[in-house]
């Protein structure tokens, strides 16, 4: 390898050193080339106008200080002034080295100079314009920036424009960049993309340019194509410019700012209050006091919400406050400098004027109070002014007209002002709330003031306003009467309910029909109201021929009530009481349930009170035409009433057949009380015996389970006092079929019936039925080995026995042995006794199928040797039945059932031979 090496190192050196200047220039050593850089000097000369070779030397040497590298891309640069890739390399190598240092530093000029040099050939190349004005901004050389931006701008086509104009904006808002720069630059910049206009209108704005800003933003609220880039509405803008016209309203001119903001007020509803404020602070701004009081009496008086009315009249009442400390302030500043000028300084012309016109109040230019009344004058008016905004919102509602009338109290004449016009706007078709109510109103007024001619008036003029319901029409009518009554005029106001009542002519009515709209003066003379109304009138102040003849007139035009059924006849029945009952008659006849059931009620109540027994037969008629109209749920009042009537003047016998009717008539929700009500009355009248059939008859009647236990109960308790003690316990029985095993009351009372009248047997069978029921109700079952059985019944059986022990029965012979024999294994033989450990081999919770049946029965046989043979019946008397068995799989008892059967593989030999005892085979043939 050296051998190899050192031709080629001559060379090398040699060309390096024709290559490289003279060391007596001045060049640091360490920039020439070393002997590492001979292969890459070596390539570069036999290709110097390759990138490849340049690269690989750059990247070979990327740790080398920037003045060597910065030779070589000098030197590789003059070779390939055109490579872009060197370029932007070199440029952005220049621009790491010039950053750490202060913007002064030569580094600087040396990188702009690279720049230009760069630019001479990639002057298309929007990226090293991108790198060179970042630069140039960064060293805030602003002329040198501008120039830089526009050659870029003419270099660079128009398509790669956008990514020089966000830096030449970013220069045109410097701070130290001039006012008038910046505006051109906008201007310019709009030119390329007028979408942007908002970014110029808020530079204008921070520049203060208030005339231009508004101009510009006209012209985009003037632009229906305009679409904001910043996502504003032209609801902002048009507030933005509203803004900038009233707050800097000296310096912008040429724009109609009245008309600017009446047409926003007009079309943006929803910022009413706030352009109606800004207007006025336009002409407060401009010195128009008088015009921007104007404009506040006009917000107030336009608004048409409550939030918007806010808004302007808390502007307006801080105008005239401010207005008046103005005022007070001015005018301790004039009394100061007359006290220092002194009287004598004045001029003979002003004593002149003052001696003319001191007391003239065109010349008082302290206005002051003025001001100050104004200033009340306004908040006394607030409610008002609050009203109208309410009535504008919706012009007929009553109660708000109402709500007016109130604030003018004080003021009549502004009381029949606002009267007159909410008649005249408040339509009755549209009207929110009874508009009758402001006719009413009106006339009260005026009859509070004694003009009952006026009062009159409008009444009359009412009754001819078409209302939506006729009720209005007639609640009109009736105040026109009563406020006649209240004055003592009767005899007119009687006359004013025939007038009301009078029906209309055959004309009127062809007429009404012929245009298609009936009014309700047309309907009015069948209002119940206006009926109701006058017959008490008539009542009061008429005869009673004509009270009778206005109550005949409301039932032939079909409008009564049962209540004017009810007073009609309460009329009558003082003295023509046949004719109070036909009008009862003719009551029942027109109305249906429920609304004739007070007329039945009372119908009945006054027949009987009047004829009792001597109409008995047509009492009974009304009463059964009664029932037979009512529906189930009200026949029970009926029927006792009913019930009532033969018990006080009639037989018994129908009484109870009353009743008897009466409890299968009835909802079963009320049959009990209605059997109640029968059982009292029946033991009341025929002794107890005989509610025994009554009893029966609710226990079978289909009552509900709780009121059938209810009526068994208490008809046991009648058979224990009567001393039928089996009929009572049979009726425990049977309603032992209607308890739930929970009901402690049942079982207990039943409990103590067998303690006092039963005994041994008849406990256990009630136990016995307990179970039963308890078993039946149960939606559970649980199979239980037979040990666990067996201890249950001696567990029942000692309570039995215990309970009557307890009770006093004495107990016989035969139940001791039974109670010896139910004792269990400990009083067995001692054989059997020898067998009990056997049985630990039987497995807990666990029911064999055979084989542990077998292993009881050997058991047995070996435990009693006593047991009795019974002889094989024959098969003549029952023959042979073969049923087909299926031996269960023994997957079904799982482990357990593997255990059981190697345990009883053992002893099955054995035991196949036993005979069986004639227990088990009875116990088998019960199963």
């Amino acid at each position: 390898m050296p051998s190899a090496a050192g031709p080629v190192a001559v060379v090398s050196a040699g060309s390096a050193a024709k290559a490289a200047p003279s060391p007596a220039v001045g060049i640091s050593p360490e920039l020439y080339p070393s002997e590492d850089d001979l292969p890459y000097e070596e390539e570069i000369l036999r290709e110097p106008f390759k990138l490849k070779g340049w690269w690989r030397y750059l990247v070979a040497r990327a740790a080398a200080p920037f003045a060597k590298r910065a030779v070589i891309y000098e030197r590789a640069l003059k070779a390939l002034p055109g490579s872009y890739k060197l370029w932007h390399a070199y440029l952005r190598e220049r621009l790491d080295h010039a950053r750490p240092h202060p913007i002064d530093h030569p580094a600087y000029s040396s990188l702009n100079n690279t720049f230009e040099r760069a630019l001479a050939t990639m002057h298309k190349m929007p990226r090293i314009w991108v790198l060179y004005l970042t630069s140039l901004l960064d060293q805030r050389l602003l002329t040198r920036s501008r120039r830089a931006f526009d050659r870029a701008l003419r270099a660079l086509p128009v398509t790669q424009h956008d990514r020089i104009w966000p830096l030449y904006l970013r220069l045109a808002s410097l701070p130290a960049c001039p006012v008038e720069t910046s505006l051109r630059v906008f201007r310019r910049y709009l030119q390329f993309d007028p979408s942007h206009a908002e970014d110029f209108i808020n530079f204008l704005i921070s520049a203060n340019r208030w005339q231009e800003a508004a101009d510009r933003l006209a012209s985009v609220l003037n632009d229906d194509g305009f679409r904001s880039v910043k996502g504003k509405t032209r609801h902002q803008l048009w507030l933005e410019l509203c803004e900038i016209l009233t707050k800097h309203a000296d310096e912008v001119a040429g724009l109609k700012v009245d008309a600017i903001l009446r047409g926003g007020i007009r079309k943006f509803t929803d910022e009413v209050g706030k352009l109606w404020t800004s207007l006025a602070d336009y002409y407060v701004r401009r010195g128009l006091f008088e015009k921007a009081r104007d404009v506040f009496e006009e917000g107030v008086s336009s608004v048409v919400t409550v939030k918007e009315f806010s808004v302007v009249f808390e502007a307006y009442t801080q105008f005239e406050q401010s207005m008046l400390a103005a005022k007070l302030e001015a005018a301790e500043e004039e009394g100061a400098e007359d006290e220092d000028e002194g009287g004598g300084r004045k001029n003979g012309m002003d004593r002149l004027s003052k001696k003319f016109l001191e007391d003239f109040w065109l010349n008082d230019e302290d206005d002051t109070e003025l001001r100050m009344a104004r200033f009340e004058w306004l908040l006394d008016r607030r409610p008002e002014l609050l009203s109208s905004v309410l009535l504008r919102q919706n012009p007929h509602n009553v109660e708000e007209w109402h709500r007016r009338v109130k604030l003018f109290e004080k003021d009549p004449a502004r009381q029949v002002a606002t009267y007159v016009e909410a008649v005249k706007t408040v339509d009755p078709m549209k009207a929110v709330g009874k508009p009758h109510t402001l006719w009413v109103s009106f006339a009260k007024m005026y009859e509070k003031h004694n003009r009952l001619d006026s009062a009159e008036d409008i009444f009359k003029r009412a009754t001819q306003v078409n209302y939506k319901a006729v009720d209005h029409l007639a609640s009109i009518w009736c105040e026109w009467a009563e406020m006649e009554l209240r004055h003592n005029n009767f005899d007119k106001a009687i006359e004013l309910m025939r007038q009301a009542t009078a029906e209309p002519s055959v004309e009127v009515k062809r007429q009404a029909a012929a245009e298609g709209n009936e009014p309700v003066q047309m309907k009015v003379h069948k209002s119940l109201k206006l009926w109701s109304f006058y017959v008490d009138l008539e009542e009061s102040l008429g005869t009673l021929d004509s009270t009778r003849a206005v109550y005949e007139r409301i039932l032939d035009l079909r409008i009564a009530t049962p209540q004017i059924i009810l007073n009609y006849a309460y009329l009558l029945e003082h003295k023509y009481f046949e004719d109070a009952f036909k009008v009862y008659e003719r009551g029942v006849k027109i109305f249906k349930y429920p609304h004739v059931k007070a007329i039945w009620v009372t119908y009945l109540t006054k027949f009987v009170q009047r004829y009792k027994r001597s109409k008995l037969e047509r009492a009974r008629e009304l009463f059964h035409e009664a029932v037979q109209q009512a529906p189930p749920d009200e026949k029970k009042p009926l029927y006792l009433q009913w019930a009532k009537l033969e018990e006080d003047y009639g037989l018994a016998k129908r009484a109870m057949n009353v009743y008897d009717e009466a409890v299968r008539a009835v909802p079963n929700s009320e049959k009990m009380d209605m059997y109640e009500i029968y059982i009292a009355r029946a033991a009341e009248l025929f002794g107890v015996p005989r509610t025994r059939q009554i009893y029966e008859q609710a226990i079978e009647s289909g009552l509900p389970d709780r009121d059938v236990l209810t009526m068994c109960m208490k008809f046991a308790e009648l058979e224990r006092s009567l001393g039928e003690i089996d009929r009572s316990r049979a009726i425990y029985v049977h309603a032992s079929n209607y308890a739930d095993p929970n009901n402690s009351d049942f079982w207990k009372k039943w409990n103590d019936f067998e303690i006092q009248h039963g005994n041994e047997d008849t406990f256990r069978e009630m136990l016995r039925i307990k179970r039963t029921v308890a078993a039946s109700r149960s939606q559970t079952h649980f199979i239980l080995p037979e040990y666990l059985m067996q201890r249950d019944q001696r567990l029942n059986l000692d309570e039995a026995v215990d309970t009557l022990k307890r009770a006093g029965v004495p107990e016989d012979e035969m139940a001791a042995l039974e109670r010896q024999l139910a004792s269990g294994p400990s009083t067995a033989p001692p054989a059997a006794q020898n067998t009990a450990p056997a049985s630990t081999n039987r497995m807990m919770n666990f029911v064999s199928a055979g084989v542990e049946a077998q292993a009881e029965s050997s058991r047995q046989q070996a435990g009693n040797n006593e047991d009795i043979e019974l002889p094989d019946e024959s098969d003549d008397e029952e023959p042979d039945v073969q049923i087909a068995e299926k031996s269960v799989p023994a997957a079904v008892f799982g482990e357990l059932g593997k255990r059981a059967a190697e345990s009883q593989e053992g002893s099955s030999g054995a035991q196949e031979n036993e005979q069986l005892g004639a227990l088990e085979r009875i116990k088998r043939r019960r199963q």
